[in-house]
């Protein structure tokens, strides 16, 4: 989760009025639960962490880029409500996703294959995982990102096996703004078994 890139965008306040995902807003509505802990990984300026605190959860959110973190923690403060903001690359680092510690993961356009099997261990039992992250898209001949960090269609219900599928679908996104709805997208919210040990 190098910051790269999205250190720059965040230092020029871009992505900040970014609403909650379509695909988070269908948890709330489908699968409430009790507020619990989650994780937000690669935050970015916090559209979802700020949703989950909002909403009584205990949030942790992760992001390589300090600017990200910073914008995060100053809206936060300015709304009153409290997330743990760490700057970590989960590259070097996934040790900071604890064991069957979180009740929801949410993973947004942040694709790390070999962090799954932390993502999927540090579930509760019962708990969700949500992600949407980019799909090859074929009709491109220029990727809109590195194809090393795009999904093959098909791909991510093997990555979160054997939790239980309760939604997964690939197509455009529905993210608000023009060039997402060109993106091609997998979704997904699945949940630990309840007897997992």
């Amino acid at each position: 989760m190098s910051a790269g890139k999205w250190e720059e965008r965040y230092r020029k306040g871009e992505l900040l009025d970014r609403r909650c995902s379509p695909l988070l807003e269908e948890v709330w509505r489908r699968w409430s639960a009790p507020p619990g802990r989650a994780l937000d990984l690669a935050c970015g300026p916090g559209r979802h962490a700020l949703e989950f605190a909002r909403r009584g959860w205990q949030v942790t959110a992760i992001d390589a880029a300090p600017t990200a973190i910073r914008r995060l923690e100053e809206r936060a403060a300015a709304l009153g409500l409290r997330v743990d903001a760490r700057v970590a690359d989960l590259e070097a680092t996934p040790e900071l996703i604890e064991p069957r510690s979180f009740d929801l993961i949410a993973d947004f356009c942040y694709l790390q294959r070999d962090l799954f099997p932390r993502m999927l261990g540090a579930l509760r039992p019962g708990g969700l995982l949500v992600a949407e992250l980019l799909l090859v898209d074929p009709r491109l001949e220029t990727p809109p990102a590195n194809p090393a960090f795009l999904l093959d269609p098909g791909e991510l219900p093997g990555l979160v096996a054997p939790l239980e599928i309760l939604h997964y679908a690939e197509g455009p996104s529905r993210e608000p703004g023009a060039s997402s709805r060109h993106r091609l997208v997998a979704s997904l919210i699945a949940r630990q078994r309840p007897d997992v040990r």
